[in-house]
């Protein structure tokens, strides 16, 4: 969630719903300056899971109370791709998919839970906090990662002194989430949280 809301102007516009997290950067440029866009616009950076039925993943109905239709149920107002609530002449339905249904835009998972570990190399000494999805496997930790360390690819990967397997997440590797554990007993994660030791290779892979 917290990568997500970094994503919250009009020229980077991120949102999340029923799991899935989306770029709706594209639709925003597509429709600049169309009205229809401000409930988009006022939810950037957000979950908008409470817009969507979670059986059907479409935008929530409602019996609408004039003409006794189930009709889209858009509190903060009609928005791209909504079918206007009377007939008009100035509307086209031939768009295509809804954005909401488009999987163009979707750009990965949204993590149940993330996690802090220490990245050690123990050739440099640096030492590096990262905050990792849950779902994660030591390879997708390894991608964040090169930001700090473009030849992380060339150390072999260890906890405990024990190799990793980098196609496998830190739970199944036998690294457990101690988060409520910090909490509950007031200790530092910073200074405390699971560390994974870096030892080099013979070789200088970049990716």
């Amino acid at each position: 969630f917290e990568e997500v809301s970094l994503h919250n102007t009009l020229g980077d516009l991120w949102v999340s719903y029923l799991g899935k997290v989306y770029d709706l950067t594209p639709l925003v440029n597509e429709f600049k300056g169309d009205v229809l866009l401000k409930p988009i616009i006022e939810c950037a950076g957000k979950d908008i899971s409470h817009w969507f039925d979670p059986k059907t993943k479409d935008i929530l109905t409602h019996i609408d109370p004039l003409s006794g239709c189930v009709k889209y149920y858009t509190p903060r107002g009609r928005f791209v791709h909504v079918p206007p609530p009377c007939p008009r002449t100035d509307w086209t339905n031939d768009f295509g998919r809804p954005w909401w249904r488009d999987t163009q835009y979707e750009v990965g998972l949204l993590s149940v839970k993330t996690r802090w570990i220490r990245i050690i190399n123990t050739l440099t000494s640096q030492e590096q906090g990262l905050e990792v999805c849950s779902e994660e496997t030591l390879n997708e930790i390894l991608q964040r990662y090169l930001r700090y360390n473009s030849h992380a690819a060339s150390y072999t990967w260890k906890h405990d002194c024990v190799n990793l397997d980098m196609s496998k997440t830190l739970e199944e590797n036998g690294i457990p989430d101690e988060d409520e554990d910090f909490y509950n007993t007031r200790m530092d994660r910073d200074l405390f949280s699971q560390s994974i030791c870096l030892y080099f290779n013979d070789d200088l892979t970049e990716l």
